[in-house]
């Protein structure tokens, strides 16, 4: 530790802090620690911490601080932008190995260029912060990403980044059209320096496994002058409403997202009790809304008074689950207001799930109120963009992603694993109504029951045989372009640097025959 604090402050570097055996104050240390992260699986005293938290503040600082960090022999690096990796990898090593977290918070700065329809946006940047900031350039532009305000955005585009707006314009990661890259030896790369392998796989490939993203220069997508959404709650007739929301939700307009949330004791309930609530986003007014959902789904019962109309980041706000009363200056807050212990799995879903599966499901749900689903639709520009476009390879094909997930709190934490078994079970009860050949997850809700690459040692390539251990889980959250991201890895960081328990590894046999390691 000596040897990275001196190495830090010989680089005017004073925004950092230590484990507090290293005479730090432990306040200081666990509050910074503790604030972003987000599941609280995370924060269990048992769970090891790192040696130091350091917080740069310019690209320089970033660069100077991963080049201090590599002078310290078997320490690992993490990388946290805003904290909600489902497994916890941006916060903790679960190897046990010394490590440290690089945390972008920081780094949060949201460049907008109204006319020019971009905007470069630091990877230490909040989806809310990102979108308050394009707002407040431009009414007529809005972007393609997830709802939480809190989510960071290097970590969300890392894996894809899902959200409302996915079926009309793609994936946050479909609409980058440029990075900054700060890779394993700290050289500052563009799109062109980094090479179209690396830009490609940054895009969808992961978070935290290809060096640092400084920034992302992003497309702004037009959005009209008013919006529209519902969020309502129905108990009666679930399973035919869920069975026929599949068939209308993947074939609707682009312009409309319509996302179904199943589970007892969902926030959003009026009643207790098993119920599904409906999501309900349109690029367009209320009576357009209204007319379009009694044509294909009347039997949801949507009525004008169960809708909304707003302007664009006003619907970012609807559907933020932020608490009543709060106003667009609070998607700027970045810490989570609600933090609750939780575990998740994915599934895609390429053909309908029969009636016999909507009642598997909805059994297995009735058994745990804490626990719950949540259905996205896919089909419009999702289906339109290919599969190799980027890393993220979800596309044609695929109706809808199952998100599995049960959250507990504090005083229900003794029953961790009863949860966790419930989960487990749920799981692999979908098993025969979703995709096969491989069953596909989405990185982005990753999932260490799929398979993790046990000790990492950051010091040595790994062995021809990491890469099919990875090829594990790796082919079922990237599909056929697995192998695409193990080549992309081995020219960037060729000595995985940058790793976690699911990180894509580097064909250490091809470095061996003389493959060339970069194009830069």
């Amino acid at each position: 530790m000596e040897q990275l604090t001196s190495c830090l402050k010989q680089n005017n570097i004073s925004n950092f802090t230590s484990f507090p055996s290293t005479g730090n104050d432990p306040a200081t240390y666990y509050n910074l620690l503790n604030f972003s992260i987000q599941n609280l699986r995370f924060t269990d005293p048992e769970t090891a911490k790192p040696l130091a938290i350091i917080l740069p503040e310019t690209v320089e600082e970033l660069v100077s601080t991963l080049k201090c960090c590599r002078e310290v022999r078997f320490l690992e690096i993490r990388v946290r932008c805003g904290g909600h990796s489902y497994e916890g990898t941006s916060s903790v090593a679960s190897d046990g190995g010394p490590f440290v977290i690089i945390d972008m918070m920081k780094l949060n700065k949201v460049s907008v260029d109204s006319q020019a329809g971009t905007a470069w946006v630091e990877g230490g940047a909040t989806l809310g912060e990102t979108y308050s900031a394009i707002a407040e350039a431009s009414s007529s532009h809005g972007f393609s990403a997830g709802s939480c305000p809190t989510v960071g955005v290097g970590g969300h585009i890392g894996g894809g980044g899902f959200g409302l707006l996915s079926r009309k314009y793609g994936l946050a990661a479909d609409n980058v059209v440029d990075a900054l890259l700060v890779d394993a030896s700290g050289r500052l790369l563009d799109r062109e320096a980094m090479g179209e392998d690396v830009f490609w796989a940054i895009r969808g490939g992961g978070g935290g496994v290809w060096g640092v993203v400084y920034s992302w220069k992003i497309k702004l997508l037009k959005v009209p002058k008013v919006v529209t959404g519902f969020i309502v709650n129905r108990k009666d007739h679930v399973a035919k409403l869920v069975h026929k929301w599949q068939y209308v939700a993947p074939k609707l307009v682009d312009d409309f997202y319509l996302s179904c949330f199943v589970g007892a004791g969902l926030p959003d309930a009026t009643s207790t009790g098993l119920s599904a609530t409906f999501k309900g986003f349109y690029l367009g007014p209320r009576t357009e809304a209204v007319k379009i959902m009694n044509q294909a789904f009347p039997e949801l019962g949507i009525a004008e008074e169960d809708c909304k109309e707003m302007n664009w980041i006003e619907s970012i706000l609807f559907f933020s689950g932020l608490s009543p009363g709060s106003t667009i200056s609070d998607l700027k807050i970045r810490h989570l207001q609600d933090k609750n212990y939780f575990r998740a799995k994915s599934d895609y879903v390429r053909t309908e799930i029969s009636a016999r599966g909507i009642h598997t499901a909805l059994a297995i749900l009735a058994k745990e109120p804490k626990g719950y689903v949540i259905l996205d639709p896919y089909g419009g520009m999702m289906h339109r963009i290919s599969s190799e476009a980027i890393a993220f390879p979800h596309r044609r094909g695929n109706l809808f992603t199952i998100q599995y997930l049960v959250e507990w709190k504090q005083k229900d934490n003794n029953k961790s694993n009863e949860y966790t078994a419930w989960i487990r079970e749920f799981y692999n009860a979908m098993a025969p109504f979703v995709s096969w050949g491989p069953r596909a997850a989405y990185i982005n809700y990753m999932d260490f029951d799929l398979g993790v690459m046990g000790v990492i040692d950051t010091h040595a390539p790994p062995a021809r045989d990491a890469v099919e251990t990875a090829r594990v889980w790796g082919e079922k959250y990237f599909l056929k372009n697995f192998d695409r991201l193990v080549k992309a890895k081995t020219e960037i960081d060729p000595d995985n640097v940058f790793s976690n328990q699911q990180g894509i590894p580097p064909d250490s046999s091809s470095l061996s025959q003389g493959v060339s390691i970069a194009k830069i």
